[in-house]
This record gives structure tokens, C-alpha cells and sequence, in this order.
């Protein structure tokens, strides 16, 4: 199968996931006030380098902040005034298993307990649905059962690939990543 050690493959080529954090007191004068943070760090982490960046305005009472700008996080979408438990949870997750990680939040959700659950979930990166099916029956071995048939039965029995693909798509979630499919399962 195509699940590799790093969750999919494609980790060397992901960008650290950042968040563009702006005053809005300053925003709200017209003013452009923020920093990109680097999201795969703890909440109280990105809290303090956000007050860190609020102390630097020039705006006398700067308190309230959003995040306006995100990039690294793959098909997740981050929204303006996103939780950092959520920002952090899925930029920790993405540090350490790649975008398979952000493919699975967007589709699974980003309670706790929904992302405890994606190494249970994971199944792997393929080229497309059939290509995970192909190698599903390869590891299952079906492929040398056929050959254990008499000569005179094989050219009757084949695997039905097409059955199998439209079997298995009602049974995991695809989600379109680098170069293929994530395919995961429910919890």
C-alpha cells in the first residue's frame, strides 16, 4: 500500500503552516498592523507572540485581533477569528503527519476527539480510488489465489476491479491531495 511512514509522502514539499494575525484597531483606522506566525506551537505560545505583536501598534488601546491571511495549512480552511486551540491542533498535526492531516480535519472535524482519531482514520495517498483497491487486493493476496485455480477455470474468473472501486467508495472518504487521493475511513 502507499501509506508511508510521514502519513502520505508529501511532507518534505509543505510549507509551515502560518497564520497572518492584524490589529483590528488598527485596521478599523486604516492602518496595516500584524505578523505571520509560525501556527505549530502550543495556544499560549501563538497567544503571547500575538500580544507581542498588539504591543508593537502604534494604536492606543490595540486588544482585539484576527487572523486575515493563513497559508500551509493544505485544504483547510482557517476562518478569521478561528480558535487557537483549533489553529494549533491542526498546524501540529500537519507538522507531523503533512497535509494528509489538514485533508482529514477539513473532512472529520477539529473537536479533540475527531483528530485523536486520524491514525486510526488514515489509510494512506494513492494515484486514485482504483489504485487503492488494486493494492488492496494485492496485499489480500487475491491476485495468487486466482493462479491457484485449475487452467481450464481462470479465464472465467477475474476480479471485478469497477465492483470493487464502487464497493469501497461508499465505505471511505476520498479527499483530493498532491498527486492522488486521501483515503480515509470513519472512526
Amino acid at each position: 500500500m502507499e501509506r508511508t511512514a510521514d502519513k502520505g509522502g508529501e511532507k518534505q514539499g509543505v510549507v509551515t503552516p502560518r497564520v497572518y494575525v492584524a490589529s483590528l484597531a488598527d485596521y478599523n483606522n486604516g492602518e496595516l498592523h500584524g505578523a505571520w506566525i509560525d501556527a505549530d506551537q502550543d495556544p499560549d505560545e501563538l497567544r503571547a507572540e500575538i500580544q507581542n505583536m498588539l504591543g508593537r501598534s502604534l494604536e492606543p488601546v490595540a486588544e482585539e485581533w484576527a487572523i486575515h491571511d493563513y497559508e500551509g495549512f493544505g485544504p483547510f480552511q482557517v476562518g478569521e477569528y478561528e480558535s487557537l486551540e483549533v489553529v494549533s491542533a491542526v498546524a501540529l498535526g500537519i507538522a507531523e503527519c503533512g497535509l494528509a492531516f489538514a485533508a482529514y480535519a477539513s473532512w472529520a472535524g477539529t473537536s479533540e476527539e475527531a483528530l485523536r482519531q486520524f491514525d486510526n482514520c488514515f489509510l494512506g495517498l494513492w494515484p486514485s480510488l482504483d489504485a487503492y483497491a488494486r493494492d488492496m487486493a494485492s496485499e489480500f493476496e487475491w491476485d495468487s489465489a486466482l493462479e491457484q485455480l485449475p487452467e481450464s477455470m481462470r479465464p472465467y474468473v477475474d476480479i471485478d476491479y469497477e465492483a470493487l472501486v464502487r464497493d469501497l467508495d461508499s465505505e471511505v472518504t476520498t479527499i483530493a491531495g498532491p498527486g492522488g487521493v486521501y483515503i480515509f475511513r470513519e472512526p
